[in-house]
């Protein structure tokens, strides 16, 4: 699978989300283990997860532990292999999801999560979503503390605007490592905030690259000329929108989601897939 080098790491240009492990409709956990093995031996060696990717409210960790076990199993090196995690966006496991900029909670937030992983350091910790209730810079002030302390290797920040990427990068003396937020051929409100990141150098992981849980397996009917692009390659459209969104800029790794190993077998091809100037263009 083709490699994206982006600041100081080097990852696959397609990541795994960890999400649909975790949360409603959750696969056993044989089948999330064998998911995340089936990444990693098509060549993925990004994996994206939270402490919040979690269905009862005392599995606070879930996703971040299972990711640790599948890892911890795998005849591969996991040295090569960077996993991301996020706080600051909660789920108290009633459905509802709530928010908590706090430094202080971000700060114990993390180094909860590293145990969780079963890591020294976590290789990139993103401050998940933006508090109302916490300035911004405040919370992105619990990033530069935990880089400081030697509790996270890099820092990102989740469903943030150009500004707040713009702030961020500042906080963080120009080492802001990466945002994450939401973007796919249904999407494209925050494509302003992927030019700003490639721009910077900054990485871009679309979350929800599909469309989400509920729109990945059709990726929407109405997407016609991604379904017309597909015939033309003999490949699925999902592979399609991957290569389109990998095509707008060299910083971009999607994190498509999985709970099943062969749709992130198939999601990985999309990373050696060339799309020519004229299917691009009829994408958009």
């Amino acid at each position: 699978m083709q490699q994206r080098a982006i600041a100081d790491f080097t990852v696959s240009a397609i990541g795994l989300g960890g999400m649909p492990m975790s949360i409603e409709g959750r696969p056993e956990r044989d089948q999330a283990i064998a998911t995340i093995h089936a990444a990693l031996e098509a060549g993925v060696r990004h994996i994206d997860t939270a402490n919040s990717y979690h269905l009862l409210a005392g599995e606070v960790g879930h996703n971040e532990r299972l990711i640790a076990e599948a890892l911890s199993g795998w005849g591969g090196d996991a040295s090569e292999v960077l996993v991301a995690t996020k706080g600051g966006h909660l789920r108290p496991g009633d459905g509802t999801w709530t928010r908590n900029g706090d430094p202080a909670y971000l700060k114990q937030a993390a180094k909860q999560s590293a145990l969780d992983l079963g890591v020294e350091a976590i290789g990139l910790y993103y401050f998940h979503r933006p508090d109302p209730a916490v300035p911004y810079a405040e919370s992105v002030g619990a990033l530069v503390e935990l880089l400081a302390e030697g509790v996270i290797v890099r820092a990102g920040v989740s469903n943030a605007s150009v500004e707040q990427i713009k702030l961020a990068d500042e906080l963080l003396d120009g080492k802001l490592a990466a945002v994450q937020n939401q973007y796919s051929p249904a999407y494209r409100q925050t494509e302003d905030t992927l030019e700003e990141c490639q721009r910077r150098g900054i990485a871009f992981m679309p979350w929800s690259p599909l469309g989400g849980i509920r729109s990945a397996k059709s990726l929407g009917d109405d997407f016609a000329p991604f379904h017309a692009v597909a015939a033309a390659h003999g490949v699925s459209p999902q592979q399609v929108a991957l290569a389109w969104e990998l095509a707008k800029g060299s910083t971009v790794i999607p994190i498509p989601g999985a709970s099943k190993p062969a749709s992130i077998i198939d999601s990985a091809q999309a990373a050696d897939l060339v799309l020519t100037a004229e299917e691009l263009a009829a994408l958009g």
